[in-house]
Protein backbone atom coordinates (compact mmCIF):
# COMPACT_ATOMS: atom_id res chain seq x y z
CA UNK A 1 0.00 0.00 0.00
CA UNK A 2 0.97 3.50 -0.87
CA UNK A 3 2.78 4.78 2.58
CA UNK A 4 2.10 8.53 1.61
CA UNK A 5 -1.49 7.68 0.59
CA UNK A 6 -1.91 6.07 4.02
CA UNK A 7 -0.03 9.10 5.65
CA UNK A 8 -2.69 11.47 3.95
CA UNK A 9 -5.68 9.45 5.02
CA UNK A 10 -4.27 9.00 8.64
CA UNK A 11 -3.71 13.23 8.86
CA UNK A 12 -7.84 13.62 7.33
CA UNK A 13 -8.65 11.35 10.24
CA UNK A 14 -6.91 13.08 13.16
CA UNK A 15 -8.70 16.30 11.37
CA UNK A 16 -12.12 14.90 11.95
CA UNK A 17 -11.15 13.70 15.42
CA UNK A 18 -10.44 17.39 16.78
CA UNK A 19 -13.45 18.78 14.68
CA UNK A 20 -15.73 16.21 15.99
CA UNK A 21 -14.90 17.88 19.70
CA UNK A 22 -15.16 21.21 18.34
CA UNK A 23 -18.32 23.11 20.13
CA UNK A 24 -19.25 24.88 16.83
CA UNK A 25 -20.37 20.61 15.18
CA UNK A 26 -23.01 21.06 18.40
CA UNK A 27 -24.53 24.53 16.54
CA UNK A 28 -24.39 23.31 12.82
CA UNK A 29 -25.96 19.99 14.13
CA UNK A 30 -23.23 18.05 12.46
CA UNK A 31 -22.90 15.54 15.50
CA UNK A 32 -25.04 11.87 14.82
CA UNK A 33 -27.87 10.35 16.73
CA UNK A 34 -26.40 7.26 18.28
CA UNK A 35 -30.37 5.72 18.49
CA UNK A 36 -30.69 6.15 14.67
CA UNK A 37 -29.18 3.60 11.97
CA UNK A 38 -27.09 5.24 9.06
CA UNK A 39 -26.86 3.07 6.31
CA UNK A 40 -23.79 4.02 3.38
CA UNK A 41 -24.53 2.79 0.47
CA UNK A 42 -22.13 2.41 -2.39
CA UNK A 43 -23.12 2.51 -5.63
CA UNK A 44 -20.04 1.13 -7.77
CA UNK A 45 -19.02 -0.86 -5.22
CA UNK A 46 -16.93 -3.08 -7.91
CA UNK A 47 -15.26 -0.02 -9.08
CA UNK A 48 -11.48 1.13 -8.58
CA UNK A 49 -12.48 4.38 -6.91
CA UNK A 50 -14.46 2.11 -4.25
CA UNK A 51 -11.77 -0.17 -3.95
CA UNK A 52 -8.97 2.06 -3.49
CA UNK A 53 -10.63 5.22 -1.93
CA UNK A 54 -14.29 4.78 -0.22
CA UNK A 55 -13.57 1.19 1.63
CA UNK A 56 -10.20 1.88 2.91
CA UNK A 57 -11.32 5.13 4.24
CA UNK A 58 -15.13 3.72 5.69
CA UNK A 59 -12.50 0.95 7.81
CA UNK A 60 -10.59 4.09 9.29
CA UNK A 61 -13.60 5.64 10.16
CA UNK A 62 -14.79 2.51 11.88
CA UNK A 63 -11.84 1.96 13.22
CA UNK A 64 -11.62 4.98 14.97
CA UNK A 65 -14.99 5.26 16.05
CA UNK A 66 -15.76 8.27 13.80
CA UNK A 67 -19.25 6.86 12.35
CA UNK A 68 -22.19 6.13 14.71
CA UNK A 69 -21.95 2.76 15.97
CA UNK A 70 -25.04 1.71 14.13
CA UNK A 71 -23.56 2.59 10.23
CA UNK A 72 -24.10 -0.39 8.05
CA UNK A 73 -22.68 -0.20 4.59
CA UNK A 74 -23.57 -1.79 1.24
CA UNK A 75 -22.20 -2.25 -1.81
CA UNK A 76 -24.01 -2.26 -4.58
CA UNK A 77 -23.34 -2.37 -8.55
CA UNK A 78 -24.02 -4.26 -11.47
CA UNK A 79 -20.89 -7.44 -11.03
CA UNK A 80 -21.87 -10.17 -9.45
CA UNK A 81 -19.81 -10.81 -6.66
CA UNK A 82 -19.81 -12.42 -3.52
CA UNK A 83 -18.85 -10.38 -0.33
CA UNK A 84 -15.58 -12.70 0.06
CA UNK A 85 -14.84 -11.59 -3.33
CA UNK A 86 -15.66 -7.70 -2.77
CA UNK A 87 -12.95 -8.09 0.31
CA UNK A 88 -10.27 -9.33 -1.91
CA UNK A 89 -10.68 -6.94 -4.38
CA UNK A 90 -10.52 -4.12 -1.46
CA UNK A 91 -7.70 -6.15 0.81
CA UNK A 92 -4.49 -5.12 -0.90
CA UNK A 93 -5.66 -1.55 -0.18
CA UNK A 94 -6.02 -1.69 3.62
CA UNK A 95 -4.11 -0.50 5.78
CA UNK A 96 -4.84 -2.94 9.18
CA UNK A 97 -2.18 -3.80 11.61
CA UNK A 98 -2.01 -7.38 13.72
CA UNK A 99 -3.52 -5.97 16.80
CA UNK A 100 -6.73 -4.64 15.02
CA UNK A 101 -7.72 -7.57 13.23
CA UNK A 102 -10.55 -8.30 15.06
CA UNK A 103 -11.80 -4.70 14.61
CA UNK A 104 -11.88 -5.23 11.02
CA UNK A 105 -13.53 -8.53 11.12
CA UNK A 106 -16.15 -6.32 12.78
CA UNK A 107 -16.11 -3.68 9.94
CA UNK A 108 -17.00 -6.56 7.91
CA UNK A 109 -19.46 -8.08 9.58
CA UNK A 110 -21.49 -4.56 8.90
CA UNK A 111 -20.87 -4.76 5.32
CA UNK A 112 -23.48 -6.62 2.79
CA UNK A 113 -23.00 -6.53 -1.42
CA UNK A 114 -26.35 -6.45 -3.56
CA UNK A 115 -25.79 -7.05 -7.75
CA UNK A 116 -28.02 -4.95 -9.39
CA UNK A 117 -28.61 -2.96 -12.54
CA UNK A 118 -29.10 0.99 -12.29
CA UNK A 119 -31.86 1.45 -14.70
CA UNK A 120 -34.34 -1.37 -13.37
CA UNK A 121 -36.72 -0.31 -10.48
CA UNK A 122 -37.32 -3.84 -9.40
CA UNK A 123 -33.49 -4.26 -8.35
CA UNK A 124 -33.86 -0.43 -6.16
CA UNK A 125 -36.85 -2.05 -4.57
CA UNK A 126 -34.67 -5.00 -3.28
CA UNK A 127 -32.08 -3.02 -2.19
CA UNK A 128 -34.61 -0.55 -0.48
CA UNK A 129 -35.82 -4.05 1.56
CA UNK A 130 -32.65 -4.86 2.33
CA UNK A 131 -31.88 -1.35 4.18
CA UNK A 132 -35.25 -1.46 5.43
CA UNK A 133 -34.50 -4.29 7.79
CA UNK A 134 -32.18 -2.44 9.82
CA UNK A 135 -34.57 0.37 10.89
CA UNK A 136 -35.30 1.20 14.41
CA UNK A 137 -39.01 2.43 14.59
CA UNK A 138 -39.19 2.98 10.61
CA UNK A 139 -36.35 5.50 10.60
CA UNK A 140 -32.90 5.46 9.22
CA UNK A 141 -30.99 8.15 7.65
CA UNK A 142 -29.40 7.15 4.28
CA UNK A 143 -26.23 7.89 2.71
CA UNK A 144 -25.88 7.06 -1.11
CA UNK A 145 -22.09 7.49 -2.77
CA UNK A 146 -22.16 7.91 -6.50
CA UNK A 147 -18.88 5.83 -7.35
CA UNK A 148 -20.38 5.22 -10.91
CA UNK A 149 -19.43 6.97 -14.21
CA UNK A 150 -21.38 10.34 -14.97
CA UNK A 151 -23.64 8.71 -17.74
CA UNK A 152 -25.39 6.91 -14.49
CA UNK A 153 -25.74 9.63 -12.33
CA UNK A 154 -29.28 10.79 -13.63
CA UNK A 155 -30.70 6.99 -13.66
CA UNK A 156 -29.35 6.11 -10.51
CA UNK A 157 -30.13 8.92 -8.56
CA UNK A 158 -33.88 9.13 -10.15
CA UNK A 159 -34.49 5.50 -8.85
CA UNK A 160 -33.13 7.02 -5.22
CA UNK A 161 -35.12 9.60 -4.85
CA UNK A 162 -38.49 7.16 -6.34
CA UNK A 163 -37.64 3.93 -4.19
CA UNK A 164 -35.08 3.99 -1.54
CA UNK A 165 -35.43 7.82 -0.11
CA UNK A 166 -36.27 7.53 3.78
CA UNK A 167 -38.71 10.16 4.42
CA UNK A 168 -38.19 9.68 8.55
CA UNK A 169 -34.42 10.28 8.56
CA UNK A 170 -32.51 12.19 5.94
CA UNK A 171 -31.41 11.00 3.11
CA UNK A 172 -28.29 12.14 1.38
CA UNK A 173 -25.83 11.87 -2.18
CA UNK A 174 -22.56 12.60 -2.63
CA UNK A 175 -21.52 13.03 -6.66
CA UNK A 176 -18.03 12.49 -7.47
CA UNK A 177 -16.22 14.92 -10.67
CA UNK A 178 -16.81 14.60 -13.05
CA UNK A 179 -19.71 16.93 -12.72
CA UNK A 180 -20.96 16.55 -16.73
CA UNK A 181 -18.86 17.14 -19.69
CA UNK A 182 -19.57 20.27 -20.15
CA UNK A 183 -21.31 23.79 -19.24
CA UNK A 184 -24.55 22.58 -20.55
CA UNK A 185 -24.35 18.55 -19.02
CA UNK A 186 -23.07 20.18 -15.93
CA UNK A 187 -26.31 22.70 -15.68
CA UNK A 188 -28.74 19.52 -16.83
CA UNK A 189 -26.88 17.37 -14.37
CA UNK A 190 -27.51 20.43 -11.71
CA UNK A 191 -31.43 20.94 -12.73
CA UNK A 192 -31.87 17.53 -12.38
CA UNK A 193 -30.81 16.82 -9.16
CA UNK A 194 -32.75 20.17 -7.55
CA UNK A 195 -35.66 18.47 -8.83
CA UNK A 196 -35.12 15.30 -6.64
CA UNK A 197 -33.13 17.04 -3.69
CA UNK A 198 -32.56 20.19 -1.74
CA UNK A 199 -29.41 21.60 -2.02
CA UNK A 200 -28.46 20.20 1.07
CA UNK A 201 -29.00 16.89 0.30
CA UNK A 202 -26.56 17.31 -2.79
CA UNK A 203 -22.88 16.94 -1.98
CA UNK A 204 -20.64 17.65 -5.22
CA UNK A 205 -17.36 16.08 -4.52
CA UNK A 206 -13.94 17.10 -5.28
CA UNK A 207 -11.58 15.12 -3.58
CA UNK A 208 -8.51 17.00 -4.45
CA UNK A 209 -9.64 19.67 -2.03
CA UNK A 210 -8.79 17.40 0.90
CA UNK A 211 -5.24 16.48 0.17
CA UNK A 212 -3.34 18.39 3.48
CA UNK A 213 -1.27 20.75 1.06
CA UNK A 214 -4.14 22.04 -0.72
CA UNK A 215 -6.11 22.48 2.71
CA UNK A 216 -2.59 24.81 3.73
CA UNK A 217 -2.66 27.00 0.64
CA UNK A 218 -5.16 29.65 2.35
CA UNK A 219 -3.09 29.75 5.57
CA UNK A 220 0.24 30.22 3.75
CA UNK A 221 -1.23 33.45 1.77
CA UNK A 222 -3.49 34.70 4.27
CA UNK A 223 -2.12 33.76 7.54
CA UNK A 224 1.98 34.77 6.80
CA UNK A 225 2.41 38.81 5.71
CA UNK A 226 5.88 37.47 4.25
CA UNK A 227 4.18 35.66 1.92
CA UNK A 228 0.98 37.64 1.31
CA UNK A 229 2.59 41.26 0.65
CA UNK A 230 3.85 40.31 -1.79
CA UNK A 231 1.52 38.00 -3.79
CA UNK A 232 0.51 40.10 -6.89
CA UNK A 233 1.72 40.88 -10.40
CA UNK A 234 4.47 43.11 -9.01
CA UNK A 235 6.97 40.84 -7.59
CA UNK A 236 5.18 37.14 -9.33
CA UNK A 237 6.47 36.63 -13.11
CA UNK A 238 4.63 33.11 -13.57
CA UNK A 239 2.62 30.47 -11.65
CA UNK A 240 3.03 26.43 -12.92
CA UNK A 241 0.39 24.00 -11.53
CA UNK A 242 1.35 20.57 -12.54
CA UNK A 243 -0.03 17.38 -12.24
CA UNK A 244 1.80 14.03 -13.60
CA UNK A 245 0.85 10.55 -12.95
CA UNK A 246 3.59 8.02 -14.18
CA UNK A 247 1.14 5.42 -15.01
CA UNK A 248 -1.28 5.14 -18.16
CA UNK A 249 -5.08 4.19 -18.55
CA UNK A 250 -4.13 0.47 -17.74
CA UNK A 251 -7.96 -0.79 -18.58
CA UNK A 252 -9.78 1.87 -17.67
CA UNK A 253 -9.83 3.75 -20.82
CA UNK A 254 -13.35 3.04 -21.65
CA UNK A 255 -13.75 5.94 -18.82
CA UNK A 256 -11.04 8.14 -19.63
CA UNK A 257 -11.48 8.12 -23.23
CA UNK A 258 -15.11 10.03 -22.85
CA UNK A 259 -13.70 12.66 -21.14
CA UNK A 260 -9.74 13.23 -21.51
CA UNK A 261 -7.09 14.82 -19.91
CA UNK A 262 -8.79 18.31 -19.06
CA UNK A 263 -12.14 17.01 -18.28
CA UNK A 264 -10.21 14.72 -15.81
CA UNK A 265 -7.96 16.82 -13.92
CA UNK A 266 -7.35 20.47 -15.39
CA UNK A 267 -10.69 21.43 -15.34
CA UNK A 268 -11.37 20.38 -11.51
CA UNK A 269 -8.10 19.64 -9.43
CA UNK A 270 -5.90 22.23 -11.03
CA UNK A 271 -8.68 25.62 -11.35
CA UNK A 272 -9.18 24.28 -7.83
CA UNK A 273 -5.36 24.85 -6.71
CA UNK A 274 -5.51 28.20 -9.40
CA UNK A 275 -8.50 29.61 -7.52
CA UNK A 276 -6.86 29.25 -4.22
CA UNK A 277 -4.01 30.74 -5.75
CA UNK A 278 -5.75 33.81 -6.91
CA UNK A 279 -8.42 35.03 -5.62
CA UNK A 280 -8.83 37.67 -3.13
CA UNK A 281 -9.07 37.25 0.97
CA UNK A 282 -12.29 36.22 1.71
CA UNK A 283 -13.85 37.96 4.95
CA UNK A 284 -14.24 34.48 6.92
CA UNK A 285 -13.24 30.81 5.98
CA UNK A 286 -16.43 30.13 5.97
CA UNK A 287 -17.08 28.00 3.07
CA UNK A 288 -19.57 30.09 1.34
CA UNK A 289 -17.36 33.43 1.68
CA UNK A 290 -14.51 31.27 0.24
CA UNK A 291 -16.34 30.34 -3.04
CA UNK A 292 -17.66 33.56 -3.52
CA UNK A 293 -14.03 34.98 -3.91
CA UNK A 294 -13.64 31.48 -5.69
CA UNK A 295 -15.94 32.74 -8.28
CA UNK A 296 -14.94 36.22 -8.89
CA UNK A 297 -11.13 35.54 -9.58
CA UNK A 298 -12.98 32.92 -12.21
CA UNK A 299 -14.85 35.16 -13.63
CA UNK A 300 -11.63 37.11 -14.41
CA UNK A 301 -10.22 34.48 -16.61
CA UNK A 302 -10.60 35.05 -19.98
CA UNK A 303 -11.21 32.60 -22.96
CA UNK A 304 -8.03 29.93 -23.58
CA UNK A 305 -6.23 31.03 -27.11
CA UNK A 306 -5.65 27.77 -28.81
CA UNK A 307 -2.28 29.06 -29.54
CA UNK A 308 -1.64 28.61 -25.80
CA UNK A 309 -2.23 25.00 -25.35
CA UNK A 310 -0.28 21.82 -25.81
CA UNK A 311 -1.91 18.73 -25.93
CA UNK A 312 -0.29 14.83 -26.54
CA UNK A 313 -0.66 11.34 -26.09
CA UNK A 314 1.61 8.93 -25.01
CA UNK A 315 2.89 6.24 -26.98
CA UNK A 316 4.79 2.83 -26.38
CA UNK A 317 8.59 2.56 -25.44
CA UNK A 318 9.50 -0.21 -27.18
CA UNK A 319 12.95 -0.17 -25.43
CA UNK A 320 11.52 0.46 -22.30
CA UNK A 321 12.50 -2.03 -19.49
CA UNK A 322 9.02 -2.12 -17.66
CA UNK A 323 6.73 -3.88 -19.79
CA UNK A 324 3.63 -1.75 -18.96
CA UNK A 325 5.92 1.26 -20.72
CA UNK A 326 6.77 -0.56 -23.95
CA UNK A 327 2.73 0.14 -24.82
CA UNK A 328 0.87 3.48 -25.89
CA UNK A 329 -2.58 4.63 -25.13
CA UNK A 330 -4.14 3.47 -28.50
CA UNK A 331 -2.45 0.07 -27.07
CA UNK A 332 -5.04 0.02 -24.49
CA UNK A 333 -7.85 -2.47 -25.28
CA UNK A 334 -10.49 -0.81 -23.92
CA UNK A 335 -9.25 2.47 -26.18
CA UNK A 336 -11.19 3.08 -29.20
CA UNK A 337 -9.00 2.53 -31.90
CA UNK A 338 -7.62 5.47 -33.34
CA UNK A 339 -8.83 8.07 -30.30
CA UNK A 340 -7.00 11.33 -30.54
CA UNK A 341 -8.22 11.70 -27.02
CA UNK A 342 -5.55 13.87 -25.09
CA UNK A 343 -3.67 12.49 -22.15
CA UNK A 344 -1.17 15.14 -21.70
CA UNK A 345 -2.54 19.09 -21.76
CA UNK A 346 -0.68 22.00 -21.06
CA UNK A 347 -2.58 25.10 -21.15
CA UNK A 348 -1.75 29.15 -20.31
CA UNK A 349 -4.67 30.92 -17.91
CA UNK A 350 -4.54 34.38 -17.82
CA UNK A 351 -5.98 36.75 -15.28
CA UNK A 352 -7.66 39.75 -15.97
CA UNK A 353 -7.99 41.83 -12.79
CA UNK A 354 -5.70 44.40 -10.79
CA UNK A 355 -3.45 41.71 -8.84
CA UNK A 356 -2.67 39.42 -11.81
CA UNK A 357 -2.97 40.90 -15.13
CA UNK A 358 0.19 39.64 -17.00
CA UNK A 359 1.07 37.17 -14.93
CA UNK A 360 0.47 33.70 -16.92
CA UNK A 361 -0.95 30.68 -14.90
CA UNK A 362 0.38 27.67 -16.46
CA UNK A 363 -1.33 24.50 -15.84
CA UNK A 364 0.61 20.90 -16.94
CA UNK A 365 -1.26 17.75 -16.65
CA UNK A 366 -0.69 14.06 -18.09
CA UNK A 367 -0.19 10.37 -17.75
CA UNK A 368 2.34 8.10 -18.32
CA UNK A 369 4.86 10.22 -17.27
CA UNK A 370 8.14 10.47 -15.91
CA UNK A 371 7.08 10.73 -12.38
CA UNK A 372 4.36 10.87 -9.85
CA UNK A 373 4.10 14.64 -8.67
CA UNK A 374 1.56 16.88 -8.42
CA UNK A 375 3.26 20.86 -7.65
CA UNK A 376 3.01 24.76 -7.37
CA UNK A 377 5.93 26.60 -8.71
CA UNK A 378 5.66 30.21 -7.91
CA UNK A 379 8.27 31.85 -9.94
CA UNK A 380 9.36 35.24 -8.91
CA UNK A 381 10.61 38.15 -11.01
CA UNK A 382 14.54 39.16 -11.31
CA UNK A 383 16.17 40.88 -8.75
CA UNK A 384 16.74 44.37 -10.35
CA UNK A 385 19.73 46.12 -10.34
CA UNK A 386 21.82 42.99 -10.26
CA UNK A 387 25.46 43.91 -8.60
CA UNK A 388 26.31 40.04 -8.72
CA UNK A 389 27.74 39.91 -12.76
CA UNK A 390 24.32 37.69 -13.94
CA UNK A 391 24.86 34.93 -11.22
CA UNK A 392 21.48 35.12 -9.57
CA UNK A 393 18.65 32.78 -10.36
CA UNK A 394 14.82 33.62 -9.89
CA UNK A 395 12.99 32.86 -6.49
CA UNK A 396 10.60 29.87 -6.43
CA UNK A 397 7.98 29.08 -3.88
CA UNK A 398 7.39 25.11 -4.41
CA UNK A 399 4.41 23.80 -2.62
CA UNK A 400 4.19 19.94 -3.03
CA UNK A 401 1.14 18.60 -2.99
CA UNK A 402 2.30 15.05 -3.42
CA UNK A 403 4.24 12.91 -2.94
CA UNK A 404 5.41 13.41 0.54
CA UNK A 405 4.26 16.96 1.07
CA UNK A 406 6.32 20.10 1.17
CA UNK A 407 7.02 24.20 1.24
CA UNK A 408 10.14 25.30 0.39
CA UNK A 409 12.06 28.68 -1.04
CA UNK A 410 14.61 28.69 -3.73
CA UNK A 411 17.46 31.51 -2.77
CA UNK A 412 20.92 32.60 -3.11
CA UNK A 413 22.66 32.45 -0.44
CA UNK A 414 26.86 32.91 -0.58
CA UNK A 415 28.98 29.62 -0.92
CA UNK A 416 30.07 28.91 2.79
CA UNK A 417 34.57 30.06 2.45
CA UNK A 418 36.72 32.63 2.09
CA UNK A 419 35.88 33.64 -1.42
CA UNK A 420 32.39 35.50 -2.57
CA UNK A 421 30.77 32.15 -4.79
CA UNK A 422 26.76 32.28 -4.87
CA UNK A 423 24.69 29.15 -5.29
CA UNK A 424 21.30 28.43 -5.16
CA UNK A 425 19.84 26.96 -1.93
CA UNK A 426 16.01 25.61 -0.31
CA UNK A 427 14.80 26.66 2.69
CA UNK A 428 12.63 23.52 3.35
CA UNK A 429 9.74 22.43 4.83
CA UNK A 430 9.20 18.62 4.53
CA UNK A 431 6.21 17.89 6.32
CA UNK A 432 6.95 14.20 7.42
CA UNK A 433 10.11 15.43 8.79
CA UNK A 434 8.79 18.25 10.68
CA UNK A 435 5.11 16.54 12.05
CA UNK A 436 4.98 12.92 12.71
CA UNK A 437 0.98 11.50 12.07
CA UNK A 438 -0.63 10.53 15.50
Amino acid sequence: VDQSKMSTLEEALRLIRTSLNSPQMDVEGAHYDQNITHLIVVMGASGDLAKKKIYPTLWMLFRDKLIPEKTFIYGYSRSKLTMEQLKSNVAPYLKCNENEKKRLAEFWSYNFYIAGSYSESADYRSLNSKLAKHEISGISNRLFYLAIPPSLFEVTTTHIYETCMDHKGWTRVIVEKPFGRDAASSLQLSEHLAKLFTEDQVYRIDHYLGKEMVQNLMTLRFGNRILNTGWNRDNIAQVQITFKEPFGTEGRGGYFDNFGIIRDVMQNHLLQILSLLAMEKPATIHPDDVRNEKVKVLKCIPDVKISDVILGQYIGDQEATEEHKKFGYCDDKTVPSGSKTATFASAVLKINNERWDGVPFILKCGKALNERKAEIRIQYHDVPGDIFGGVLKRNELVIRVQPDEAVYIKMMTKRPGIGFEMEETELDLTYNHRYKVS
